[in-house]
């Protein structure tokens, strides 16, 4: 069990993240490009912030877990305002980068693995008793594989329930590898959160782990 102090950060913390993403939840979807796009986008922010509340007296995140929930949010919210495939900043980016098209999608999927890596890494140390190595990192890898799996089986789902009405969630701009570069993304991501950020994860559960049950 996390302490009083503890408990009270995370608590503040949860509360900041639920504050800014209700601001920002207001403002994507006063006009979104499509509105039923826009429910399938953020619907994962919703259910996200539901959990993290009714599970908050039990176990509460790491900051750097928050952190990184916070952001990917936003992410979410911005691509359901104007679909993935019409994110302006994804436009700049295309025309920068010289692109064929608007890689904002890649940059959601990019966060669909480096995000939960760092969660399912938290997870797995703190409730499966796992210690940093190999083991864990291969385990947090294949882990954010599944759910980008199971996030294009979603989609697919989608697209038979709605022929081309998912084509705004769908955001495959007409490429016919969409579902393979999705997924390579979401690897390259857990990827690059495991190598980068697992020294400063391990610094903060330090200072928990001794405390959880």
């Amino acid at each position: 069990m996390t302490t009083g102090v503890q408990q009270q950060h995370a608590v503040t913390r949860l509360a900041l993240l639920t504050t800014i993403w209700g601001c920002v939840l207001v403002m994507s979807g006063w006009h979104p490009y499509d509105r039923a796009t826009w429910w399938m986008e953020v619907a994962p922010a919703l259910i996200t912030v539901a959990v993290l509340w009714a599970t908050r007296r039990q176990f509460s995140l790491t900051g750097l877990a928050m952190l990184l929930i916070g952001l990917h949010g936003l992410a979410l919210m911005m691509g359901g305002a104007y679909t993935y495939a019409r994110v302006p900043i994804g436009f700049e980016l295309q025309h920068w980068l010289g692109l064929s098209r608007n890689p904002y999608d890649r940059f959601g999927h990019l966060l669909q693995g480096f995000v939960p890596a760092i969660v399912f890494r938290e997870l797995l140390v703190r409730l499966g008793g796992m210690r940093p190595g190999r083991l864990l990192a291969s385990l947090v890898i294949a882990c954010c594989l599944a759910v980008s799996a199971s996030y294009e089986l979603i989609e697919f789902g989608a697209a038979l329930a709605l022929g081309q009405g998912a084509d705004q969630f769908l955001g495959t701009q007409g490429d016919p590898w969409d579902t393979q570069w999705d997924m390579l993304m979401c690897l390259v991501g857990a990827i690059a959160a495991v190598v980068l950020l697992s020294g400063v994860q391990d610094r903060e559960l330090q200072a928990l782990i001794t405390l959880d049950p």
